[in-house]
């Protein structure tokens, strides 16, 4: 008489390599979501920078231009906070992206950016890597 079937240990086998193929999927997959979540971070920044280049034409000074930093897309709410590195004056202002808890990005950290164009981030990764 013939068996049919599996054997146990031909089974584990199959099991053993779809667990570790999908350790590997989900690791990309996090390294993915994280990277889109920090562009829409740089986005945001962005925009924010071009709202106070336009307060600043319109009253020659950034100086309370704070509300350029209200919230920006529901989709960046979550995992970013926007806000002033230091108190804006007549001439310069610097804001940053800081990574909430859902955000876990040691590779950037927090995304900076000043009136003089200039962009920096706080992690492991250099500022070509996360901007």
């Amino acid at each position: 008489m013939k068996q049919r079937g599996f054997s146990l240990l031909e089974l584990l086998i199959v099991l053993a390599i779809t667990a570790i193929l999908a350790t590997i999927a989900y690791a990309s997959y996090r390294d993915q979501v994280i990277k889109s979540r920090r562009a829409a971070g740089a986005a945001c920044l962005q925009e924010r920078a071009q709202y106070l280049e336009r307060y600043y034409t319109t009253n020659m000074s950034y100086v309370d231009g704070e509300d350029a930093l209200g919230q920006c897309d529901a989709e960046v709410q979550p995992f970013y906070t926007i806000s002033e590195v230091a108190a804006f004056d007549a001439t310069s202002y610097a804001i940053q992206a800081q990574p909430t808890e859902d955000q876990p990005d040691t590779k950037c950290g927090t995304l900076t950016l000043n009136s003089r164009g200039e962009k920096g981030e706080s992690g492991t990764g250099t500022v070509a890597d996360c901007w």
